[in-house]
């Protein structure tokens, strides 16, 4: 009688990240990914602990390659500002695993890649070190927060897409300027939250780095 198959861990991992292109983490289920692989949840569990250690490992798998050939250069801002918009890149090509990597903390080779850089970019600039793991903290959720927002912007279908943007023309260019009278006034200017997204990833980062500049001590 023929034994059942032995995953290896990589091919696990491919097979629960194709699984998360078509749902979310949380109809994600090991049992789900084993009916997949054509064996039983058990089999799983021998690589990986639980469902979320199995997640963690997918959403980290996605800063290999997107920290692969990665050149430090410029100044620290110019640093931070690549590996941030390599990072979001990386997820925007895989949005599903955004929202898992901003909800799950990794230290897995990927996330550690990144962390790394962050942190020697932050010494680059001149701070105290007893500084850099609080601003490093910020700048880490900050990206995480805007990552993952993205991401559920861009994993909607365009059916799901023409009706939120129909109710926010009624909402927005609808607003009784009695009740709304900012609203009504700005309304034609209002843009919706997924318009623009990188220019304002940039924007935001930007002034959270300009913020820190604030606080390095004068050379």
């Amino acid at each position: 009688m023929t034994g059942r198959r032995r995953w290896s861990t990589e091919e696990i991992l491919d097979a629960a990240a194709e699984l998360l292109r078509t749902s979310d983490a949380e109809s994600f289920s090991v049992r789900k990914l084993a009916a997949a692989l054509g064996t039983d949840s058990s089999s799983l569990y021998r690589h990986f602990r639980s469902k979320t250690e199995l997640l963690r490992a997918v959403a980290d798998r996605i800063l290999l390659p997107a920290m692969d050939g990665y050149r430090p250069e410029g100044d620290w801002k110019q640093r931070i500002t690549a590996l941030a918009l390599r990072v979001r890149e990386a997820f925007g090509q895989q949005p599903q695993l955004a929202a898992i990597w901003g909800r799950y903390a990794s230290s897995g080779a990927g996330s550690r890649l990144v962390m790394e850089e962050l942190l020697q970019a932050l010494r680059a600039s001149g701070l105290p070190d007893e500084e850099i793991p609080v601003r490093y903290h910020r700048i880490a959720v900050l990206l995480a927060a805007l990552i993952a927002s993205e991401a559920g912007v861009s994993t909607i279908t365009p059916k799901e897409y023409e009706q939120a943007m129909e109710l926010f023309r009624v909402a927005v260019l609808g607003a009784d300027p009695e009740h709304f009278p900012a609203l009504a006034h700005f309304a034609r200017d209002i843009r919706p939250l997924g318009a623009d997204r990188r220019p304002a990833f940039e924007e935001i980062l930007a002034a959270q780095l300009a913020h820190i500049e604030t606080a390095i001590p004068p050379s």
